[in-house]
């Protein structure tokens, strides 16, 4: 009688998947499938007003700016010897700064994220200082350190490394003002992504080191992105920490900002060109970065 139940038993499994089979409902068309319905939402109708005053604040200085180009000796003016060369110096420290920061702000990030000690909160207010300093104040603290007579200057004056008025300094002042834009944009990815997959990687096995690079970079590098550009755009810009602690010579510690400041005295309409200049690379570099992000996220 087992024997005679299990056909019974079977026959019934197949019947009720059969009856299963044929409620359920028709399968969508593969375009009805792949369209769907996006719900945007709502914002207050009165929203947009000091949306377009806060755009057109940013935009009309700029614009203003651009109308006041001598476009017929532009070339010329963008072209020296001399801005040539405060462009390219502008460009590479800006890319050191860049590189150094991320070397030291991307642990940084992680740790104030990561980390539950109650210290974190002292160690984070430090590093974002030169968010709210001003930038000269900024340039003093650097050259209390590295000065001649600073603290660490001193020492390594007396072996010979001298740091204060040389393109060192220039690419440390921007560091300096220039790695909080990152810490605090990398932070803000790491906190809203959470460390759910990251505990999940330790389950399976994976180390530490191994899930920091297969796992919590990978998900945050729309985060990277994001606060290269920010640095990078701010060491390109940096101006009052540079002029304190590096100085303006022409060819070793004069970047871009600089040359606009001595050129608004001597020549006003080279220092226009070069502002413009300035604030194309800055589109260029964020607008390819803009894409980047996107491409990464999709």
């Amino acid at each position: 009688m087992a024997s005679s139940a299990r056909p019974a038993d079977a026959a019934t499994t197949t019947q009720a998947q059969a009856q299963a089979r044929a409620q359920a409902p028709a399968p969508a068309p593969a375009q009805a499938r792949t369209r769907t319905t996006t719900v945007r939402t709502p914002v207050p109708w009165w929203l947009p007003v000091p949306a377009v005053l806060g755009g057109l604040f940013v935009v009309v200085p700029v614009v203003a700016m651009v109308g006041r180009v001598d476009w017929g000796s532009f070339g010329a003016l963008v072209t020296s010897p001399a801005s040539l060369t405060a462009l390219g110096l502008s460009l590479g420290t800006a890319a050191a700064a860049t590189g150094i920061a991320f070397v030291l702000g991307y642990p940084l990030a992680v740790l104030f994220a990561r980390s539950t000690s109650r210290w974190v909160g002292v160690a984070r207010a430090l590093v974002l200082l030169p968010l709210v300093l001003p930038p000269v104040v900024g340039g003093l603290a650097l050259l209390a350190a590295f000065g001649r007579l600073g603290v660490l200057g001193a020492f390594l004056d007396d072996h010979g490394l001298r740091i204060a008025f040389t393109t060192t300094a220039v690419v440390i002042a921007q560091t300096f003002v220039a790695m909080p834009f990152l810490v605090s944009s990398i932070e803000g990815a790491l906190r809203v992504g959470g460390d759910r997959f990251e505990r999940v990687a330790a389950t399976l096995g994976a180390g530490p080191t191994r899930t920091f690079l297969t796992v919590t970079t990978p998900r945050v590098l729309p985060g990277i992105l994001s606060g290269l550009v920010l640095c990078f755009a701010r060491a390109l810009g940096e101006f009052g920490a540079t002029l304190t602690f590096a100085g303006s010579l022409q060819g070793v510690t004069r970047t871009l900002p600089l040359e606009i400041y001595l050129q608004r005295e001597i020549d006003p309409d080279t220092a226009v060109a070069l502002a413009l200049v300035l604030v194309v690379v800055a589109l260029v570099v964020i607008g390819a970065a803009t894409v980047r992000s996107r491409v990464v996220l999709a």
